[in-house]
């Protein structure tokens, strides 16, 4: 793998010191992760390690920037008129593509779980009518075991990366950081497959967090033309190969996948602005939105046939829709306190889950890295205790006689339902098999339904709270696909109703709209969403009146939960040590320049523009870094005197360096080539290439005496700033801009001055790694982020 280059100028070292330092660190495969889940360095030029899926890897950023080099001015200035038409309407084609099929694949998801879940509840049904209390008990844990079985081993044995819901790992890749095999169609069907698994198993997870994934993985793949292995490598598709285009269609991947878990359109467009993307612009927001559109379409011309019973138990399940279009909804002044308690306590509550998650998650790890086997223990495990609670739990509810003035059917014994006859007499129901004997969608269907004042127990309630909160924490971690969107909504919704039941005649807002305002709070209280959590909420319940106090419930939790900690997915990244750049640079940074930072790093490593072939090898071998300074003598007038003046040409990839060596473009004497000797070479195809190693490419002995010209292929409009900026604007502009490499430049410029002072790069504008070479600083290191 490929590290940035951090290393700051100053004369050359000798390069073998920073390869001996990384092999005392240890063979990262053998991290023991222990009290930190990954190490932390305690310099700025370090060897990153990341935690993805189960394997520890080196950390690589991406090259959002756009090579401005000779070959790519030339292939710029080659396009034609059409062939600039069918690069915008291919990238409109593959939004319509990414779109079509993430809602295909939703609605099999849907289709497979309701169905799945659905017959093996009605066998349980069954049971339970007989009085087979034993068998229905056998058949439930042992369906749930085996479902469970064949999820958690598909992501232990052929893509670990499928675990979990995916949000942090796209976030990191959209920030700019490379998860390795995170968009693989190993990992894509795994996904799938471990979704209907482990959510038909009625396990406490969703499938909102796994979608999102797999619309990423679906716009990776259509943008690079297959997996890595069988790529198609039609001509069109070479716009697509570089890691900028590939940026947006993962993004227009993520929206849809948003979209086809709640079918709301405008809120996944918005979740993929406010939470998953860093980068931004308006013909994006056209293109995400146009593939939630599609998405929309297809579930919605899905649910049409399938509501002639074409689809087994898929009906009005799968999708969580609660219409409360028709619900008259009046609220006073008096509604505030209670509205204003959920928030506050959505933002408590979802502080509380996201420390004790983190602590859950740290353990697992512990256990998850003594091997394959122990993570199928743990995830098997979960299950067994999972089916049993579920199972068990019901019997403790009493029963409650149905209210003759209901139109629903009282009792049920179906898995359609919200008055479902478990093991009561006949004209009763069991409140809590309601919410446990059924699908997570469903569960979400009964606890929001309105007009039912009396319908759930206080009790009930209770136990459902507590059992998910307990199934919350221990669930989301193990070697599954998981969502958090649904457990923290069936939480949220539980507290919510229940508030609701306290307030009694106090206040005329139904519970059922309680329990949607307790779902709302709990996820801002956690997640910390607000524009895109409102809007999801609205396109759910389809009633605008519901639009100020969702609002005002939203603010709240995310203020509150904001004082506490951060969000549950900022943990997850720090647990898994992707080098996520925040918005927000911390105050003190603004007390510190770059040059202080290249004061205290080592000599960058700069080639001149015409190099011997044996130089290049040997930088190639002796570091790992991703970028080279390209530094040339200065060209001065006749007649003007100019010692020791060097000018900064640009900056040259590793990729196209070792590219020169393999193609083996080499010249006898030290000269300049020739436009045309370039683009006989060369194409723009080539120079988007990254899979060709140092290792696969051999040079003699009589190569390494000849030279290379590196102009052709050096980026001369590399982002430069001046020693002098501040650290804090230096990191808004390299992560506003998308930057892998970002050039330090002297404030005097003049004979004998070096032109390049050092590279940034990504770690090198990390909070701890610069505490760490600046422990003055630490006393500000608990400030509050700048606005």
């Amino acid at each position: 793998m490929v590290e940035e280059q951090t290393q700051l100028a100053g004369p050359e070292r000798n390069y073998m010191e920073g390869q001996q330092a990384d092999e005392e660190q240890g063979n990262p495969e053998n991290n023991s992760l222990h009290r930190p889940l990954l190490k932390r360095n305690l310099t700025l030029s370090s060897s990153p390690l990341a935690l993805v899926g189960a394997k520890v890897s080196h950390i690589e950023s991406l090259d959002y920037e756009i090579n401005e080099n000779d070959l790519f001015k030339q292939d710029w200035r080659s396009r034609s008129r059409v062939q600039v038409l069918q690069y915008i309407f291919l990238k409109w084609l593959l939004a319509f593509l990414v779109g079509l099929l993430t809602g295909v694949i939703a609605t099999l998801i849907n289709l497979a779980i309701e169905n799945i879940a659905g017959y093996k509840l009605l066998v349980v049904a069954n049971y339970i009518e007989k009085e087979s209390y034993l068998a229905g008990f056998i058949y439930f844990t042992t369906a749930n075991f085996l479902l469970t079985l064949v999820a958690s081993v598909l992501c232990v044995c052929f893509a670990p990366t499928a675990a979990g819901p995916g949000i942090p790992e796209i976030k990191a890749y959209l920030n700019g950081v490379d998860t390795p095999n995170m968009f693989g169609a190993t990992t894509l069907m795994v996904k799938i497959v471990g979704s209907i698994g482990a959510v038909s198993a009625g396990l406490d997870l969703g499938k909102e967090g796994p979608l999102v994934h797999i619309g990423a993985c679906l716009a990776s793949l259509l943008g690079q033309g297959g997996p890595d292995n069988y790529r198609i490598k039609w001509r069109w598709l070479r716009y697509f190969n570089n890691d900028r285009d590939r940026r947006d269609l993962i993004t227009c991947g993520s929206s849809s996948g948003v979209c086809a878990a709640f079918r709301s359109p405008v809120g996944g467009v918005l979740f993929a602005l406010e939470e998953v993307a860093t980068w931004w612009r308006s013909a994006l927001l056209w293109r995400t939105f146009f593939s939630t559109a599609v998405v929309v379409v297809v579930l919605r011309l899905s649910m049409e046939y399938c509501k002639s019973g074409s689809c087994g138990l898929f009906g009005q399940g799968g999708l969580i829709l609660f219409d409360v279009s028709d619900v008259s909804l009046r609220y006073h002044v008096v509604d505030i306190i209670p509205v204003a308690l959920i928030g506050v306590i959505g933002g408590v509550l979802g502080s509380l889950y996201n420390y004790l998650l983190h602590k859950i998650l740290r353990l697992y790890n512990l256990i998850n890295e003594k091997g394959k086997l122990h993570k199928l223990l743990l995830s098997l495990t979960v299950s067994l205790f999972t089916s049993a609670c579920l199972y068990g739990l019901p019997f403790l509810a009493s029963c409650t006689p149905c209210d003759p003035s209901l139109q629903e059917a009282c009792p049920t014994t179906g898995r359609v339902g919200n008055f479902k006859q478990f093991n009561c007499p006949s004209g009763h129901y069991n409140d809590l098999a309601t919410l446990l004997h059924t699908t997570n969608d469903d569960a979400v269907r009964n606890i929001f339904s309105t007009n039912t004042p009396t319908e759930f127990q206080y009790f009930s309630l209770t136990i459902f709270f507590a059992l998910y909160c307990i199934l919350g924490l221990f669930t989301f971690g193990i070697a599954v696909p998981s969502g958090l969107f649904l457990p923290i909504i069936l939480m949220g919704s539980a507290y919510g109703r229940m508030l609701g039941i306290a307030m009694g005649d106090y206040t005329k807002i139904d519970q059922g709209l309680y329990a949607v305002l307790g779902a709302a709070s709990l996820m801002a209280g956690s997640m910390r969403m607000t524009v895109s959590l409102c809007v999801i909420f609205l396109e759910l319940t389809n009633n605008l009146l519901l639009l100020p106090i969702t609002m005002f419930v939203l603010l709240i939790a995310k203020t509150v939960g904001d004082c506490f900690n951060p969000s549950i997915y900022e943990i997850i990244l720090d647990l898994k040590g992707l080098p996520f750049l925040d918005a927000h640079p911390e105050p003190w940074m603004r007390n510190i320049t770059v040059g202080e930072l290249a004061d205290v790093k080592p000599p960058v490593v700069t080639l001149r523009g015409i190099e011997k072939v044996g130089r290049i090898v040997d930088v190639l071998r002796n570091t790992t870094h991703n970028g080279f300074p390209v530094v040339d003598d200065r060209e001065v007038p006749v007649g003007r005197q100019a010692i020791g003046e060097r000018e900064l040409h640009g900056l040259v990839l590793r990729a196209h360096l070792v590219l020169l060596l393999k193609k083996k473009w080499f010249l006898q004497e030290r000269r300049k080539t020739e436009e045309w000797e370039v683009r006989e070479k060369f194409t723009s195809i080539d120079l988007a290439e990254r899979s060709v190693k140092l290792e696969e490419v051999g040079v003699t002995k009589n190569e390494m005496e000849m030279y290379v010209d590196l102009h052709p292929l050096t980026n001369t409009t590399a982002y430069t700033v001046v020693e002098t900026m501040s650290v804090a604007k230096a990191l808004v502009l390299f992560r506003e801009v998308g930057l892998r490499h970002m050039l330090v430049l002297p404030k005097f410029q003049g004979s004998g001055v070096s032109p390049v002072v050092g590279i940034l790069t990504r770690q090198d504008l990390r909070a701890h790694n610069i505490l760490s070479a600046f422990p003055h600083l630490e006393k500000a290191k608990g400030s509050k982020k700048g606005q």
